[in-house]
């Protein structure tokens, strides 16, 4: 089905390259300084395996690699830097073409690499460190946003369609209760909680994932401001920067400060 188009004026593209710009140059200045300013903290990724028949209780958990935070955080600020650099220079025509047709394919390939490795450091933070339980949770994320491309791809502004939207908000809840019960910790044996500033992280981030999905909800109604879908693209752009860095700094200031 042919999707109608809408020409984007040139003072709103020269406005959008310059937003993107500065959103590259500041998410930049924030990878470097986390890079340059962190400590060596890092976090084990684990495996468990089988010490005889099913059923037998696994060997003790086997470090296979430690994941250093700092690099890790520092790495979904500079994705983010990439994306808003690519889309401003040799991806500029297709991305306003895009825009014209209210979609932008690079949002999700790019949300769907940073915001599922905000989810493993997320994840890591509140105690999950097996391996498979990591790749999950990154895995079932992209899923989430590749959902929310699918709503873009094939549903209409103000169509009523809203399939791959509610199948999206499904499996991205599906991450968040997995770091739920971590943080509840049912029948733990440890009195051990997480510091103050994983319950910060947890919450403001939940929050954040959340005005994304009622960010796109918006454009789909098609009422008001988000009518106009540049709009909702601008505010993508601001949630990405801020989500990203609220979740850099808590880290940092929790973890990575020397």
């Amino acid at each position: 089905m042919s999707r109608p188009t809408v020409a984007v004026p040139e003072a709103r593209q020269r406005r959008l390259r310059a937003f993107n710009l500065g959103a590259a140059a500041l998410h930049v200045a924030q990878a470097v300084a986390v890079v340059v300013l962190a400590t060596d903290f890092a976090l084990p990724v684990t495996a468990s395996y089988l010490a005889g028949p099913p059923g037998t209780a696994p060997q003790a958990p086997t470090v296979l690699f430690d994941l250093p935070t700092g690099p890790a955080v520092a790495a979904f600020l500079a994705l983010s830097a990439v994306a808003h650099l690519v889309v401003s220079s040799v991806w500029w025509r297709r991305y306003v073409a895009d825009l014209a047709r209210g979609i932008n394919r690079a949002r999700w390939v790019e949300y769907s690499l940073s915001s599922s490795l905000m989810m493993v450091v997320i994840a890591q933070l509140v105690g999950i460190s097996d391996v498979t339980a990591l790749l999950a949770i990154a895995g079932v994320n992209a899923s989430m946003i590749f959902f929310g491309w699918v709503q873009e791809k094939y549903e209409q502004v103000g169509g009523g369609g809203w399939l791959p939207f509610g199948f999206g908000c499904i499996a991205g809840a599906v991450p968040w209760i997995a770091v739920l019960v971590y943080v509840v910790a049912p029948q733990s044996p440890s009195d051990a909680t997480p510091p103050g500033f994983v319950y910060a992280i947890v919450v403001s981030l939940f929050v954040f994932f959340n005005i994304f999905a009622l960010n796109q909800w918006l454009q789909y109604r098609a009422r008001g401001r988000w009518g106009d879908y540049l709009f909702g693209e601008t505010i993508y752009i601001v949630l990405s920067l801020v989500a990203k860095s609220l979740l850099a700094w808590q880290v940092f200031g929790g973890t990575l400060a020397g």
